[in-house]
């Protein structure tokens, strides 16, 4: 991403905190992370790491277009894909939680990663959100071969995380 596109990556983030100049020097001097309200300009879909990765890589197999901003907890294990706000969030799976107005998501600068939180398709600045109908059909896709990929067994245990 050029200067530029950092510059506007970095407005549009910061327009979602409660003070963006605030936002701006967590980012560059504080612990690189700063607290963003979601449902005003974003929501977030948080899924479970090997779900999430392989809807991304479902979403690259176009390649005239780019997937939207899409954030990573390693700790957690969790993806976030920033998607338009939807006030009803009838998104509905195992380990699927849809982040909106009311709540909060920690957010590092797109320019870098900060200790756990990576962006793995960094906001470009123009305000593109992954569209809802094309990462769903991702998502069902990507847990269809989950399913046919993941041996019988246990329920596995969810981190902690958004």
């Amino acid at each position: 991403m050029q200067s530029t596109g950092w510059r506007q990556a970095v407005e549009w983030l910061a327009a979602a905190a409660k003070d963006p100049r605030q936002c701006k020097r967590e980012w560059d001097h504080g612990t690189g992370t700063a607290l963003l309200a979601a449902g005003r300009y974003w929501d977030v879909l948080s899924v479970p790491d090997r779900l999430g990765l392989l809807a991304l890589d479902l979403l690259w197999s176009d390649p005239l277009k780019v997937p939207g901003p899409t954030l990573v907890d390693v700790m957690a294990r969790r993806v976030g894909f920033f998607l338009p706000p939807d006030p009803s969030g009838q998104w509905v799976g195992f380990g699927v939680r849809h982040v909106s107005r009311g709540s909060w998501v920690a957010v590092p600068p797109p320019y870098r990663p900060t200790g756990r939180l990576e962006w793995l398709v960094p906001p470009d600045g123009t305000g593109t959100l992954h569209c809802p109908t094309t990462l769903e059909q991702a998502l069902r896709t990507a847990t269809g071969t989950l399913a046919v990929l993941t041996p019988p067994g246990p329920e596995p245990t969810e981190p902690d995380g958004w």
